[in-house]
Order: C-alpha cells, then sequence, then structure tokens
C-alpha cells in the first residue's frame, strides 16, 4: 500500500473557504482533501493560509490575507483572547456562538445514531465579564514579574490586564497583586528551572456578595514579605476578605497544591446561589459563571418535573449545588461525590442553609449506587452533572438497574454525552423532550446542555 503524503508543507501558502469550525475553535480549510486547521479563521471566510505545522493527516497554518471576511466575524475584540486561547470563540458574533454551539450537539448526536431535537442555546445577555474565578500563572519576562496568560499550545506567558471573560473587578485586583509583588520585588516561578516563588495568583469574588478571596500560589514553604504584602492587598482591595497561600513544591502543570495556609481573614468567602448561601475555599469547586448556573439548575429542577415526594440521588454532588438547589422540592437527597474536601463542604452548606433532607456521602458515584440499591434505595430521579470524561459504563449500569423513572444528564461535554445516550438507550430508557445547551461559558467552545431520559 502506497505511503499517503501530505499536499502541503511547512511554510507553503494557499487560498482556501474555511467550511467549518474545530470544537477549539479553528477555521478548518481543505486541500485535496487534507484538513488545515486555521487560528482566527472563521465558516463562510476565504483566507491565504500559511502553513505553520504539518502532521500525517492534518495540518495547522495561519492566515496570511483575509480574502473575504464573514458577516459573523466580530472584529471589536483584543487578539490576546485569541492567540492565548482564553476566548477562542471570541471572533464570532455572539448569536453565531449559540447556533455553533447547538449545531455541535446536534452533529455529534447524529453521528451516534441518536435521533433527538436539539433546541437553540439558551445565552446571556452580556456574554462578558462573568467569570467569579481567575488562576493567572506568575513568570518573569525581560526582568519583570508579569502575570497572563499562555500562548495557546505553549507555555510562553503573554502579559495581560483585561481577561476579556473574567469579572472586571477582578480584573483590577490582579494589577494590584502584581504590582505590589513587583514593589516587594517577589520572584516570579521558572518552570524549566523549577525556583522562584510565586507560580500563580488566584482571584475568587462573590458575585451577589462581592466577597473577594486571594490565593497565593508559591513553590517555597515561606512567602518572602508575607506581612507587608498582605497589609497592601488589604488596604488596595477593601472587597478582599480572605488571603491564603498555597504551597505547591512539585514540578507538574497542577495549579494547586495541598497546603492552604491562611495569612490573613477567614478560610472561605461566600456566595449565595438560588437564595442559597455557599462556603468556598480555595480548592472548591464552585461553577464560575453563577448567573447562567441558576439559569442551569432551575431547568434541570423544571424538567425533572418533581412533585415533592421524590426520593433523588445526585451522582456527582460537589459542594452541593444541585442537591441544595432541588432538595425543598423533593422528599430525600442522596449525595455521593468522591473528593472529601467537597463532601465536607456540601454538609456545611447544608447545614448553613438549614436543609435537613440531605445526606453526602463519599466514594466512587458506581460503588455507592450498587451499595444503596443493596440496601434497597429506589431512587425515582438520578441527576448526573459528570466531569468532561462523561460517565463510566459502570455508572450507567448502576443507574439504570435502580429504574429510576428519570435521569437528568447535565453535561459539560457533548461528545461524552451522545457516547453516554448511546448507552442509556440501549439499556430501556428513552430522550424525553429536546436536548437543551445553555451557554455557560461564552466566548469558549465549551457547552452545558440538560438531556432528560425517561424508562421505556
Amino acid at each position: 500500500m502506497s505511503k499517503k503524503y501530505a499536499p502541503v508543507k511547512k511554510n507553503d501558502q494557499f487560498e482556501a473557504d474555511i467550511i467549518d469550525l474545530t470544537y477549539q475553535g479553528m477555521g478548518v480549510a481543505k486541500i485535496e482533501d487534507f484538513p488545515v486547521f486555521v487560528a482566527n479563521a472563521i465558516p463562510g471566510e476565504k483566507v491565504r493560509v500559511g502553513v505553520t505545522k504539518v502532521a500525517s493527516s492534518y495540518a495547522f497554518g495561519r492566515v496570511v490575507k483575509l480574502l473575504q471576511e464573514s458577516p459573523d466575524r466580530n472584529n471589536d475584540i483584543d487578539n490576546t483572547v485569541i492567540t492565548t486561547g482564553i476566548a477562542p470563540l471570541a471572533n464570532l458574533k455572539y448569536p453565531a456562538q449559540l447556533k455553533y454551539k447547538q449545531t455541535q450537539i446536534e452533529q455529534l448526536l447524529k453521528k451516534q445514531h441518536i435521533d433527538a431535537t436539539v433546541a437553540e442555546t439558551l445565552g446571556m445577555e452580556n456574554p462578558v465579564g462573568y467569570r467569579n474565578k481567575a488562576q493567572v500563572p506568575v513568570r518573569e519576562i525581560k526582568g519583570q514579574l508579569e502575570t497572563g496568560f499562555y500562548r495557546r499550545n505553549s507555555h510562553n506567558l503573554v502579559p495581560i490586564e483585561d481577561y476579556f471573560i473574567q469579572d472586571p473587578e477582578i480584573d483590577k485586583a490582579l494589577v494590584v497583586i502584581r504590582d505590589i509583588l513587583r514593589k516587594y520585588h517577589l520572584s516570579a516561578y521558572d518552570e524549566n528551572e523549577h525556583r522562584g516563588v510565586l507560580r500563580t495568583v488566584m482571584v475568587r469574588r462573590g458575585y451577589y456578595s462581592h466577597e473577594m478571596m486571594v490565593v497565593l500560589v508559591t513553590r517555597s514553604k515561606k512567602l518572602p514579605m508575607d506581612t507587608v504584602v498582605v497589609d497592601e492587598i488589604r488596604k488596595a482591595l477593601p472587597e478582599v476578605k480572605s488571603i491564603v497561600q498555597n504551597v505547591n513544591p512539585d514540578k507538574t502543570n497542577v495549579i494547586m497544591g495541598e497546603t492552604n495556609n491562611v495569612l490573613w481573614g477567614n478560610k472561605v468567602i461566600f456566595d449565595t446561589l438560588l437564595g442559597l448561601k455557599f462556603a468556598i475555599g480555595p480548592n472548591s469547586f464552585y461553577q464560575v459563571n453563577p448567573q447562567t448556573t441558576e439559569k442551569l439548575y432551575t431547568l434541570a429542577a423544571e424538567k425533572a418535573d418533581l412533585k415533592g415526594d421524590e426520593i433523588v440521588i445526585d451522582a456527582y454532588s460537589g459542594i452541593g449545588t444541585i442537591s441544595l438547589t432541588i432538595a425543598k422540592h423533593v422528599k430525600q437527597v442522596y449525595g455521593v461525590e468522591i473528593v472529601p474536601g467537597a463532601v465536607d463542604d456540601a454538609k456545611r452548606n447544608a447545614d448553613m442553609n438549614g436543609i435537613k433532607n440531605t445526606k453526602f456521602v463519599l466514594g466512587k458515584a458506581e460503588e455507592q449506587m450498587v451499595k444503596w440499591a443493596a440496601e434497597g434505595l429506589k431512587p425515582d430521579v438520578i441527576f448526573v452533572d459528570p466531569p468532561r470524561k462523561g460517565l463510566t459504563p459502570e455508572l450507567i449500569e448502576a443507574a439504570t438497574t435502580m429504574q429510576p423513572k428519570k435521569i437528568v444528564y447535565v453535561s459539560c461535554n457533548p461528545a461524552t454525552l451522545a457516547r453516554d445516550l448511546d448507552e442509556f438507550i440501549l439499556a430501556g430508557y428513552h430522550i424525553d423532550g429536546p436536548v437543551q445547551p445553555v451557554d455557560q461559558f461564552p466566548q469558549t467552545t465549551h457547552i452545558e446542555s440538560i438531556t432528560v431520559l425517561v424508562k421505556d
């Protein structure tokens, strides 16, 4: 069999129509049926492509010249949000982003031969400045400590002050903190040499409470000049209620270490979600877009059509956000979660809100559900809100063996959603009503959706 050769090589140029977008938000051009993924190009455009990298079955390219512009192009952005991957869809006008997300789910379901309607994506009125949490790397550039974001597919830091999708108050706080760190000559982390002190600055801000937490992630156990640095941050940022040093001494890409030292203030900050109070610590998983999260969870509860007497399992309960928001609509909620700190948070959040009909257990969801089934627990509804890798076959088996009337699947990855829905259908469930995309992360390629499955 003759070896297939790529029809392009590095530094070649060619003219092409952009016919599609990848899941990373790159434009797709084809030359002799060979795909070339082009940064900052969108469907409906004609471009001169410069080839930047060639693999055996695809290549990457850049726009040398835009020959014909799409009416969907948004030119009103700073290009750093595209080149760093902070907001890879920001070059698309917002209605086109919503359509792209709906189409992506439709295509993946079709590929899996699943017959389902996908509703129009529910968007945000103001789809910028929504993130309530920032984690930005700290590096030295030209002898100066900088905060910013890595250029796409690299570890080269691009200094940034306006992150476009983050709460503007967080952006302002990051500049203030950066300048204080510079003033006291704290050293930035060097990942090649594994030296220097400051690795990352994290800022969280309650959307409703406006309480702010600053986390300084350090390589070293000691934060030099900690007293004066803390003092200056407190004076400059009156919203700050908690300043924490997180120690991460390992040579790793993982952002946070296991040790948190409270340098000043509280261990946690508080915010509300659907009228409930939540405690948020440095390592807590808390949805980064509370405005849309409220919409998402309200819809999930509505779609479950809860009557008040149901037994519910929340299979990835985290700090209890779904469990606690549906508790008032049902008889009892059982939550299971694999992260110990999250289980503690969930119990604390239940107590803080005076909610008595929830029970949170530490463990793997699929194993705990088998235990519950053996104990005779018969849920009416199971909620699943898994990470991007989706559900395991064991969890699907455990869930369907319990034979709940309904399974409500909140997904953050349409590819694993399509795969998992296929398994549920084989196990005797069908999709009830349309799949509902919700734009939890505007300007990015991420898509949340709600699907309801009903026992045949």
